[in-house]
């Protein structure tokens, strides 16, 4: 069996027994590191995605995969049945990270996403007085933040949506960035409004300047809670730890996940004061791996890493490359659009040129790995660790591609 039988292989074997819920690429990695990846037939891709922000350290960063060996030797769960020793400095670290007292540890983003839901709902009847089953939470359209049943109900992506109802009640889906149709949604009744400081699967879109400190003023002056998805944005991706400070806001609570466990172990936490998060008594919410001791050694070393400053100073200066080189292409008309803050964009490909698929598909073939969405946006996020020369070697490829 030569090498491009054994891709194919390896594809047929994944599409046989599992189902297809995704439409990856034709590519099957083995291994990697840094920025690199290697398939099974030993080509090199230049990974421009990372893992959708949670590898935004790179692959198998070396004081990473030493914190999870440290604590595999240890123990890797206790559940919270009981207390373990990284778990008191985990909660202590990340929330002085984000500047806030307390700390509730899940998995996955839409674990804290749903925790974030119910925080906000328990918050709105027991301490805002709302009446009960009336909380509203108040999202914007175009929103990802996650596929289970109740944020899919919010959603307005029918690929998320179709099929998958009856959908969950109490959300109220306003478009992204209008402060007026937010002001309109906004009642007595409202607990919450739900955002992602920047919408990464909708393609990067960026809010218009001052939209995000006018949301925080209106939920400041409306008691409702201000929340703020970070999962793809946040943990350095755009040149600061977290999007909202690029416009110097600070939301009553943050959702933070993927790049929190280093592309190690699946980490996500909400991370709020003590008069939101202190709402919750034993029993009443929980995860047996949230939390656990594997989980903690890791992203505490990934707090550590962000307390440097290194990563957000990296993602703001190749940001900046990044940046200038993709508005060359809009300038000569290659591509329609570019959006996007530090070492993330969404490219918006010119019709003539091809789809975002067929783009990334080209790339691939040229040794670099993308992803598209919607269509015409091909979406760019190398991790943050990638060298001046292999990004700038990627969007030559880009522009190569696009016979530019």
């Amino acid at each position: 069996m030569d090498a491009r039988e054994t891709t194919e292989a390896f594809i047929a074997s994944a599409d046989a027994h599992s189902a297809h819920n995704y439409h990856p690429l034709p590519v099957v990695v083995a291994t990697a590191d840094g920025a690199w990846m290697t398939d099974v037939e030993g080509r090199r891709f230049l990974d421009m995605l990372a893992g959708y922000s949670a590898l935004n350290f790179g692959h198998g960063n070396p004081r990473l995969i030493e914190a999870a060996k440290a604590q595999l030797d240890r123990v890797t769960l206790t559940s919270r049945a009981f207390h373990h020793d990284r778990f008191a400095d985990f909660c202590r670290e990340l929330a002085a990270l984000c500047g806030m007292e307390m700390v509730l540890p899940m998995n996955t983003g839409a674990e804290a996403v749903e925790t974030a839901v119910k925080t906000a709902r328990k918050w709105g009847y027991r301490v805002k007085g709302v009446p009960a089953e009336m909380a509203k939470i108040v999202v914007a359209g175009n929103n990802f933040h996650g596929r289970t049943t109740t944020v899919i109900s919010f959603s307005t992506d029918p690929e998320a949506r179709a099929d998958f109802g009856p959908y969950t009640p109490g959300f109220e889906i306003v478009p992204y960035g209008d402060l007026t149709a937010l002001r309109a949604a906004v009642t007595e009744n409202t607990v919450a409004v739900l955002l992602e400081p920047i919408q990464g699967e909708a393609g990067v879109l960026v809010p218009p300047a001052g939209y995000l400190p006018a949301v925080r003023e209106l939920t400041r002056e409306r008691n409702v809670l201000f929340v703020a998805d970070e999962i793809q944005s946040g943990l350095g991706r755009t040149g600061r730890t977290f999007a909202c400070e690029h416009e110097g806001v600070v939301p009553d609570m943050y959702v933070l996940g993927k790049a929190l466990g280093g592309g190690v172990v699946p980490v996500s936490a909400v991370v709020s004061s003590a008069a939101v998060l202190g709402v919750f008594r034993p029993g009443e919410h929980g995860s047996t791996f949230g939390g656990n001791p594997l989980a903690c050694a890791v992203a505490l070393e990934v707090i550590a890493m962000l307390r440097s400053g290194e990563y957000q100073r990296r993602a703001a200066a190749l940001g900046e490359r990044l940046h200038r080189e993709l508005g060359l292409l809009k300038d000569s008309g290659h591509v329609t659009a570019v959006r996007g803050r530090g070492l993330w964009a969404g490219v918006d490909i010119a019709s003539a040129y091809g789809t975002g698929r067929e783009i990334s598909e080209k790339l691939m073939e040229r040794g670099v790995l993308v992803k598209d969405t919607h269509g015409v946006t091909v979406r760019i996020a190398p991790p943050l660790v990638i060298t001046e020369e292999d990004l700038d070697w990627g969007l030559a490829q880009l522009r190569a591609v696009l016979g530019a």
